[in-house]
């Protein structure tokens, strides 16, 4: 996957979003294909086929090839964005820029996706594609993995069958169920999820899951950095990382 081109995809299909909720916020007439391309000045095709893909993911939703206005998905995860542990989760995340010097988020899944609801204030630059609502892959993300930690092979294989490897990812993705296995499988006896540039070139992620009072998995947090920002210590990020999920699943254990 060349990530320039796909920074670009993310940051304009936030551009459609923002701007179908915005008119929807403020009573204005709901756009079509032509209208949102003018308003947003890009190519019809390009936002007919972000449009597109944004209706599949459930944030905007069509009718009879009328206007888009938002989706169901759009407001469950505005829901789980005032949830009150998650609203908490931003000082963690700070803390954990400060204790380590690396990016911060905190990401659920939904199906094979992963959906980043917090990012850490140095985790996006004018202009970035990091924003709540970002959508990455979860066979080739530090943050996906974890999210996938109670998988075993059988469910692992049935949630991903059908998804199309070829052309997504960085140099380290996995290109099939066996290869995601693998990799399961290397990190779970030592605790925690490394991605070396699994999904951007020359970024490594550390993750692990947010549990909550049962067991089950909440979210994933994860930090992540160019390799030289790592260093060599990983089991120590990790102990840093894991202190910090335990406190945010004893927030949403208190809910």
């Amino acid at each position: 996957m060349d990530s320039s081109a796909d920074a670009s995809s993310l940051a304009q299909g936030l551009r459609i979003v923002r701007l179908v909720v915005d008119r929807e916020k403020r009573g204005r007439q709901l756009l079509g294909v032509s209208q949102l391309a003018a308003e947003l000045d890009m190519d019809q095709g390009r936002v007919s086929r972000l449009a597109q893909e944004l209706c599949d993911l459930g944030l905007l939703e069509r009718v009879d090839r009328g206007p888009f206005r938002t989706g169901p998905r759009f407001f469950s995860l505005a829901a789980s964005l005032n949830t009150g542990w998650v609203r908490e989760a931003k000082p963690e995340l700070e803390s954990l820029v400060s204790a380590l010097g690396l990016r911060a988020r905190l990401s659920v899944r939904d199906g094979f996706r992963a959906i980043l609801v917090r990012a850490s204030s140095n985790d996006a630059a004018l202009g970035s594609f990091v924003a709540p609502g970002m959508v990455t892959p979860v066979w080739c993300t530090g943050a996906g993995r974890a999210l996938l930690w109670d998988h075993d092979l059988p469910a692992l294989d049935q949630l991903l069958r059908e998804v199309n490897f070829i052309g997504v990812g960085g140099p380290g993705a996995a290109h099939s169920v066996g290869e995601v296995w693998k990799l399961m499988a290397r990190d779970l006896p030592r605790g925690y999820i490394t991605s070396d540039e699994e999904f951007e070139h020359d970024i490594v992620e550390l993750a692990v899951a947010v549990r909550d009072g049962g067991g089950n998995i909440l979210a994933a947090l994860s930090v992540l950095g160019r390799r030289n920002e790592f260093g060599h210590d990983a089991a120590g990020i990790a102990t840093v990382l894991r202190g910090a999920a335990d406190h945010l699943g004893s927030l949403a254990a208190d809910r």
